[in-house]
């Protein structure tokens, strides 16, 4: 009695276990019909047929190398359960019978493949091609749904949500759904990036927060996807252009803030910094020199560390941290405003900020027109290329032109319409601070700190002598400049046109 072996499978997984059932019946017919022996069975569930890469179909391999001489049939339900791509099939089921002496025989259609009879040669790779063929045309459909479901309808249709957001809804109807818990963790990542924290710090505080994705690029790939600004990366799809597309689901973030972001990632990285808190001036005060300050502890004689902020060069700064620091504060005190100042300030910047609120629904009308017109020529474009009156690196050269104007636009429109109200509930709530920047500069953490000073100097906070010196700092903070200098704290040499006015608004 002949003996043979069955190799059975189905591509997806959500499809029904009847696609195994159907193929073991028919199997079972053919090997009562021809009195076959069945040795074993391999099954391959949710397994694409473009390769021989699948499990069961590696344990068959295994097998036959090791029983060949007692198996003469390999059985399949069709073809197409084999193999997809005709080329490999081909090489495989010659293999198969010259070297093992096993025929391969698909049951519904029929064949039982010999490579020495040009008949069964000839419709064996008859319905290869086929089902070669159904694959691409599948393929070309899929893809081509995705391509309008992700450029015209704006849906997202990856197989996961990011970080921020889940799925709702089946096929059609699904949409992402902002997660705010996780949202507040993408907004976190975006802010800090643009407060130029550094990534590790970044990563360290999103993992404290519940950020819970894993690889070492998480971080980067969350800054870099378009997604959480309502915009889908779309790959060119034959004669239709690739790029991004306004989505319809909710943003995390902001176009504006995105599209920062996107630029602050294009430029060079510069050289880590490592926070410390011990030393929050590591990297932003510099040496008489020019060259950034160092900062690491050193041990005392009674074994206790100390701190110090060192220039790589040696003969050059090598300060206590203790003495900046309180030197520091000190200056701090003296940068404090008076009552009156404060007063002053408030009423300027209500009324910069209604001038500004004016100056913004103005500027929204005409980028609304301009966005109007941008979308009309990106219509009348397309028109053009429909008809085939415009070659298609024309189309592509414009397309893409068109469609970065309508974005930027739409986040300027964006950015200029948020609520003016929240600046005024800023300064109402923290404005009477500028009478006690000791406290302000205490109570902030490293990065603040790190940000106050680099506002504040300009990047130019400069330790030599024993004192702090400036060319540039904000003349809000400069009246008491004269007794900052006597006293041996900080010396303010100042730099015409350098940092001479007062922001109008803002945090």
């Amino acid at each position: 009695m002949k003996r043979a072996i069955r190799y059975l499978r189905f591509s997806q997984l959500g499809q029904s276990n009847g696609s195994i059932e159907r193929q073991e019946l028919y199997t079972d017919q053919w090997i009562n019909f021809n009195g076959v022996e069945l040795v074993d069975t391999f099954i391959d569930r949710g397994k694409s047929a473009r390769t021989f890469d699948r499990p069961d179909f590696i344990k068959l391999q295994e097998f036959i190398s090791k029983h060949y001489k007692t198996v003469d049939y390999l059985l399949v339900d069709q073809l197409d359960r084999f193999s997809r791509d005709a080329g490999e099939a081909m090489s495989m089921v010659k293999l198969l019978q010259q070297k093992y002496s096993i025929q391969v025989v698909s049951v519904t259609e029929g064949i039982t493949f010999d490579y020495d009879t040009p008949g069964s040669f000839f419709r064996a790779g008859l319905q290869l091609l086929l089902a070669e063929e159904d694959n691409i045309n599948r393929s070309i459909k899929v893809k081509g749904g995705l391509y309008t479901a992700r450029a015209k309808e704006g849906r997202y249709v990856y197989k996961n949500a990011p970080f921020g957001y889940r799925k709702q809804g089946e096929r059609k109807d699904r949409r992402l759904i902002v997660e705010e818990t996780e949202a507040k963790i993408v907004r976190f990542i975006y802010d800090a990036f643009l407060r130029d924290m550094p990534l590790y710090k970044i990563k360290e505080k999103a993992r404290e927060l519940g950020f819970n994705t894993k690889g070492n690029m998480a971080i980067e790939r969350v800054l870099s996807n378009p997604t959480y600004a309502s915009l889908l990366k779309v790959e060119a799809y034959k004669h239709y252009p690739g790029g991004l597309f306004p989505a319809i689901h909710e943003p995390i973030v902001d176009m504006t803030t995105w599209q920062m972001v996107q630029s602050k990632m294009k430029k060079p990285e510069k050289t880590r910094t490592v926070i410390d808190d011990e030393i929050p001036l590591r990297g932003v005060l510099k040496c008489h020199c020019g060259n950034p300050l160092s900062g690491a502890p050193s041990r005392g004689k009674s074994g206790k560390y100390f701190y110090y902020y060192k220039c790589r060069h040696s003969k050059h700064n090598n300060i206590s941290a203790i003495k900046a620091h309180n030197q520091f504060l000190e200056a701090c005190d003296l940068m404090s405003l008076p009552d009156k100042k404060v007063l002053e300030i408030r009423k300027g910047c209500k009324e910069s900020i209604e001038v500004e609120m004016k100056s913004n629904r103005q500027k929204i009308t005409e980028k609304k027109v301009q966005l109007t017109e941008a979308q009309e020529k990106l219509f009348l474009l397309e028109e053009k290329w429909i008809k085939s009156e415009i070659a298609r690196d024309t189309y592509d050269r414009w397309y893409s032109t068109y469609n970065h104007t309508i974005l930027n636009l739409k986040g300027a429109v964006e950015r200029l319409s948020e609520d003016q109200g929240k600046a005024f509930d800023i300064l109402e709530k923290n404005l009477y601070l500028l009478s006690d920047m000791r406290y302000v500069y205490t109570k902030s953490d490293t990065m603040q700190k790190r940000d106050f000073i680099n506002r504040v100097f300009d990047n130019n906070l400069y330790y030599k002598e024993g004192i702090y010196r400036t060319p540039t700092m904000l003349r809000l903070f400069t009246h008491n400049a004269l007794k900052m200098s006597e006293k041996g704290l900080l010396i303010y040499e100042k730099k015409e046109g350098l940092l001479d006015e007062v922001p109008l608004s803002g945090e």
